[in-house]
């Protein structure tokens, strides 16, 4: 298995920020499920949201609507610890990606090192596992780690990209191509591997296509940009212009293919 055999690529849009302006004044508003409902409607795949620990954006409450009233998957982000794990099995999303996580961070700042802490996530993968939950490992392109999700038994692995993103908007052409090769032989690697891979992290309209264009890629999964880009052309809209480019991403991808077969003809 070293390809996505669909070709279809699907968007994951995490409504983590949309939850972050709510609470920076306290109260309901803006929804994060409301955020979710135009998410599906503009054609978002599923629902990403993290329930991290100091409960800075998604609060208990938004997981159990979000699972109770979106018709899409949940991707429930969660760190590797006892409260989230009783928190994932009472709830029992569609999938749950480990990430790993500091108070401090502004955002999450790189892979969950699978490999070092295999012994810990050991039992947390086998229970989310057991009960039904579609368990993903949040890690950067090597394959050590991507050896270590399949030896716990993860069938998802979601490579990181924001290494990538970040070469791209400071202009560093050499960094930016060089992570972006991590990024493709990751994917090869993974999909050898048996795993399904997914990716994100810090995408946007200018850095997805050539993301998207990793064939062995299943979703992509979007958020603070989209919420960002939001404030000026409407969350509709960002959802509806970065599914085209991910969609765009793929025809070319398939006329490429199609083109290499007829010259090998």
């Amino acid at each position: 298995m070293t390809l996505n055999s669909s070709g279809y690529l699907r968007l994951g849009v995490n409504i983590d920020h949309v939850a972050t302006i709510r609470n920076a004044r306290g109260g309901d508003h803006p929804d994060p499920v409301r955020a979710a409902e135009v998410a599906a409607a503009a054609g978002a795949d599923g629902i990403t949201a993290h329930l991290r620990e100091d409960r800075r954006h998604i609060r208990d409450a938004d997981i159990a609507r979000l699972k109770g009233e979106i018709g899409l998957p949940l991707n429930l982000e969660m760190a590797a610890t006892p409260e989230m794990l009783n928190i994932a099995l009472r709830h029992v999303p569609h999938a749950c990606c480990i990430v790993p996580e500091r108070r401090e961070e502004v955002t999450t700042e790189g892979g969950l090192d699978a490999a070092g802490l295999h012994n810990h996530l050991k039992p947390i993968v086998q229970r989310l596992g057991d009960a039904g939950i579609r368990v993903s490992l949040f890690i950067n392109a090597d394959r050590r780690q991507l050896e270590a999700a399949c030896s716990l038994g993860a069938p998802v692995v979601e490579l990181h990209t924001g290494a990538y993103c970040d070469a791209a908007v400071a202009r560093e052409s050499a960094k930016r191509d060089a992570e972006l090769a991590r990024l493709a032989m990751a994917a090869r690697e993974g999909a050898e591997l048996g795993l399904e891979v997914h990716a994100g992290h810090g995408l946007t309209f200018d850095t997805v296509t050539p993301v998207a264009a990793l064939p062995e890629l299943a979703e992509l999964n979007i958020g603070h940009f989209l919420v960002g880009e939001a404030i000026f052309i409407g969350l509709d809209a960002s959802i509806k212009q970065m599914r085209a480019a991910m969609d765009e991403a793929r025809k070319s991808l398939a006329a490429d293919g199609a083109a290499g077969g007829k010259g090998g003809a």
